[in-house]
């Protein structure tokens, strides 16, 4: 089951998340899996549409949601309405952190920009992601995970060399502009730690894809080289393939370090292949990729799946079948490492998940609760922590502001 009470590096921390689907909340997620208190606020008339989109279970019932609300709090709050804005900022008074993932200029519309937020709590963190960040000329651009994929240029170089750009099964764009997003708050946290004041947190999906491209750019302006789909394979990078066995299954092979492709040779009975001037240098197998693959092919063609991992496996040769959700709940290392989790789910019952990542010896995280219902902490929050009486409460209620 999970882990129950966790006391994370970031226990104390208190997070106010007003994003929603996926960039914003990813970062709420990563925040919160290390301890922080999340309190994510939500639109009364229906919350945040993660909690209707992605994968469903049978009645319904969102299978993302569990995931990405993971560790939160769910309060109400109408943030067009000047009394939900002043909820905010009472609540701003009482954080550390805000996350939020609207359009530029869109907080500030509704008077809770840096600048009035600083003002009320000098020490609170202010992240903001969106597609193109909070300056130039597609600031104010729609921007969805999918067009900073293309921008950033992950898009171009996914697939196959004869078809169009393809994409991932995941939405990696917006889940990495979350992912830098945690990691800027963090740092920032930090930065408070000495200065006393807080700072904002510029989270761009593009900037966040175009972080892992390589050397993509230089590689076109010093070297006239652009990067092309090149589908399983990497362009001078050889073997690292896929390749079928005799029982019908895929095996991917990455041995493209001289040491690790003598150990191959030798697996594969054949070590004059080390020493061959065409093979004995990482450039000559990358130049030589096509026969080289064509080689090690018709061999793991011969060899059943299992007898050839383990082999592989004992010589030191990086080796492994290409995991589905099926493979991963019963395979023993994921189990070994607890790297999927299970909470009870009230209508689903035994719900299974991704564990948190990265793992710290002296303060882990771990996952408190599932996905919350919509607006289940409003009188924890309201009521605790702004300290709102009842009827005030009530009174909010009737007007639709929470």
């Amino acid at each position: 089951m999970g882990n129950g009470e966790v006391h994370g590096p970031l226990t104390g921390c208190r997070v106010l998340e007003l994003g929603s689907l996926i960039a914003g909340p990813f970062c709420g997620q990563l925040l919160g899996d290390f301890g922080a208190e999340v309190i994510k606020i939500e639109d009364p008339a229906g919350g945040d549409p993660m909690r209707n989109w992605g994968s469903q279970a049978p009645g319904g019932l969102s299978l993302t949601w569990p995931i990405i609300a993971r560790n939160k709090k769910s309060i109400t709050c109408d943030l067009r309405d000047a009394r939900g804005q002043e909820l905010v900022r009472r609540l701003a008074e009482h954080a550390d952190v805000l996350v939020e993932n609207f359009r530029p200029g869109t907080l500030e519309r509704w008077n809770l920009g840096y600048d009035t937020l600083s003002s009320i709590n000098p020490g609170l963190v202010l992240v903001r992601v969106t597609g193109y960040g909070q300056d130039g000329p597609y600031a104010n651009r729609a921007g969805f995970g999918s067009i900073g994929e293309a921008m950033g240029g992950i898009r171009y170089t996914t697939g196959n060399p004869d078809r169009p750009p393809s994409r991932t099964g995941i939405s990696l764009g917006d889940s990495l502009a979350g992912t830098f997003a945690a990691l800027g708050t963090v740092m920032a946290l930090l930065n408070r730690e000495r200065s006393g004041r807080g700072q904002v947190v510029d989270s761009a999906i593009y900037e966040a894809v175009l972080a892992l491209m390589e050397a993509l750019v230089p590689e076109w302006e010093l070297a006239d080289f652009r990067r092309e789909r090149t589908g399983s394979i990497l362009p001078g990078v050889a073997p690292s393939n896929v390749y079928t066995t005799a029982d019908g299954a895929e095996i991917l092979i990455a041995a493209n370090r001289d040491t690790i492709f003598t150990r191959l040779c030798d697996v594969m009975g054949s070590p004059e292949l080390a020493t061959n001037p065409h093979f004995d240098t990482h450039h000559g197998r990358g130049e030589n990729l096509e026969e080289l693959d064509k080689i090690i092919g018709e061999w793991t063609a011969t060899q059943p799946s299992e007898q050839l991992l383990d082999r592989l496996h004992e010589a030191g040769v990086p080796a492994g079948r290409i995991y589905t959700a099926a493979d991963m709940v019963t395979d023993a290392h994921f189990k070994a490492r607890k790297a999927v989790v299970r909470l009870l789910h009230d209508r689903l019952g035994e719900f299974p998940m991704q564990n948190v990542a990265p793992r710290l010896s002296a303060t882990p995280g771990g996952i408190r609760s599932l996905g919350p219902e919509l607006g289940e902490h409003n009188e924890t929050v309201y009521g605790g922590l702004l300290g709102l009486s009842p009827a005030d409460r009530e009174q909010l209620v009737a007007d639709g502001i929470i």
